[in-house]
């Protein structure tokens, strides 16, 4: 995954014609640390779409801007627009992730 560490590089990322795979983490998270441990299969899986990380504490504003309210949370977007959410209570399992994933891109 790779690392997104300003708005303009937010802003930009999300604009494309492509879906791209967001996860918005924190370095104290024990969840995110988890998911990390389980993650790279499904981002294998899914490598059609690229895949980004946010840290939450370094760029609130699109934290808000996107009512990311607990982490880990993956966000999908396209175009420049949220196309999908899931929330940190959901994202606790691979399986909960692939069957997110799944949803999203096979609608």
């Amino acid at each position: 995954m790779k690392s997104i560490n300003t708005n303009e590089q937010f802003n930009s990322t999300i604009q494309s014609d492509k879906p791209v795979i967001v996860k918005f983490e924190a370095g104290w998270c024990p969840d995110c640390k988890a998911m990390d441990m389980w993650i790279d299969p499904i981002i294998e899986k899914y490598n059609d779409y690229e895949w980004y990380t946010v840290n939450r504490d370094e760029l609130e504003d699109v934290v808000a801007d996107n009512d990311v309210m607990g982490i880990p949370s993956l966000l999908v977007f396209e175009n420049g627009n949220k196309r999908a959410h899931l929330h940190s209570a959901n994202a606790k399992s691979p399986e909960q992730v692939e069957s997110f994933l799944d949803e999203t891109f096979n609608k």
